[in-house]
C-alpha cells in the first residue's frame, strides 16, 4: 500500500459556466479567496460576568482573486469589460478544480453568483523583462465543496 501525500496546489483549472471553454480562459497563475468566515454576535448573559456568549450569525466570503498572464482575445475579459464599461452585470457560476496527476478533479469548489468587481494589469516597465500579469477580482455569494 502506497503512502498518501497531500495534493500539490499548482495543478488546477477554473471553468466559467456559460462564458468560455477556451484553454486560455481556464488556466491561471493563482486563485485566492476560497475561504469562509463565520460572523458572530456577542450576547451578555445577565449575572454572568466571566464571558459573553458568541452566537453564529452568517457566513462571509472574501472576493475571489484570479491572476494569469494577460490574454488579449478572451471571452472572460469581454464579460468583465461588459460589466465594467457598460455596468451590465451578468453573474455566473464557476468551478475551481484541484487536479491530480491524471488531470482528474481531486477537489472541486462551486462558486455561486460571481461577477467582476476589479480588473488590473501589472506595471508597464521598460527596465524589466517579465510576463504581463492581469488580475481579475470577483465578488460572489458563496461556494460549496463537491
Amino acid at each position: 500500500m502506497g503512502a498518501e501525500y497531500p495534493p500539490v496546489s499548482f495543478h488546477f483549472k477554473v471553468e466559467f459556466n456559460g462564458i468560455s471553454s477556451q484553454d486560455k480562459d481556464v488556466h491561471f497563475q493563482s486563485v485566492m479567496g476560497l475561504s469562509v468566515d463565520i460572523e458572530t454576535v456577542e450576547f451578555a448573559e445577565g449575572g454572568e460576568n466571566r464571558f459573553k456568549h458568541k452566537l453564529p450569525v452568517r457566513s462571509k466570503f472574501p472576493n475571489l482573486v484570479l491572476k494569469r498572464g494577460m490574454v488579449t482575445d478572451s471571452y472572460l475579459i469581454k464579460w468583465c469589460q461588459n460589466a465594467i464599461e457598460s455596468f451590465d452585470f451578468q453573474p455566473i457560476d464557476l468551478t475551481v478544480m484541484l487536479l491530480n496527476e491524471k488531470h482528474e478533479p481531486l477537489v472541486t469548489w462551486n462558486v455561486v453568483h460571481a461577477y467582476p468587481v476589479k480588473w488590473n494589469v501589472a506595471e508597464l516597465n521598460a527596465e524589466e523583462s517579465k510576463v504581463m500579469i492581469e488580475t481579475i477580482e470577483l465578488a460572489y455569494n458563496y461556494f460549496t465543496l463537491v
